[in-house]
């Protein structure tokens, strides 16, 4: 199999270059952008969710204190769990691609997955896209499921996946206009791609 075709490497090709690279922690730029495309995200999905179940169905006309509060708090566990499980997700494709040790961490601003090994760009874009897509399925089943007056606990961690993953779908656009050629490394903290075609 041409090096090329491999999906994971543990090394850069000689012939490869460094053509791009962003870390959100220090590139304000790209960190803005990610922002606000989040916050957009966000404000469309509120909208949305309003049209299926009233926000009025946060509080409910006939529910106690106590219940109000429990929605809360089981929306804020369910949100950091949900932070953990789209890292995992993260990981455990990079791990079928080929990854031998993943990486895990939280930096006060971003949590991430990250790794040391190459990934060539239709993989990286899977790896970059499986928490939206897996936990977007589940979450949506799960609003279907559950009682009106619960959607939006379930529903908030739905948008949080939605509009949190603004900075997975940042790079899959970015990466998605360069050559196929290219490798990606992503460390968690910052993503560098390499390409031949840089020659």
């Amino acid at each position: 199999m041409d090096f090329k075709d491999k999906k994971c490497r543990s090394e850069l090709p000689i012939t490869y270059r460094e053509i791009y690279s962003v870390n959100l922690q220090k590139d304000k730029k790209a960190a803005l952008i990610v922002n606000i495309v989040a916050l957009i995200l966000m404000v469309i999905f509120v909208i949305i969710g309003a049209f299926i179940v009233p926000l009025s169905y946060i509080s409910g006309n006939d529910e106690s204190l106590i219940t109000v509060w429990i929605k809360l708090v089981i929306s804020l566990v369910g949100m950091i769990v949900y932070l953990i499980l789209h890292e995992l997700v993260h990981g455990i494709t990079m791990k079928y691609y080929g990854s031998k040790k993943v990486k895990y961490g939280f930096t006060g601003l971003y949590a991430f997955a990250g790794c040391d090994e190459f990934f060539n760009k239709k993989s990286y874009i899977v790896i970059a896209l499986a928490p939206i897509i897996v936990w977007g399925v589940v979450l949506a089943v799960a609003c279907c499921f559950v009682p009106k007056n619960w959607f939006w606990v379930v529903y908030f961690i739905q948008i949080m996946n939605l509009s949190g993953a603004a900075g997975d779908l940042f790079v899959t656009y970015k990466f998605s206009k360069f050559p196929k050629d290219i490798l990606i490394k992503d460390t968690g903290l910052e993503m560098k791609v390499y390409s031949e075609s840089a020659q």
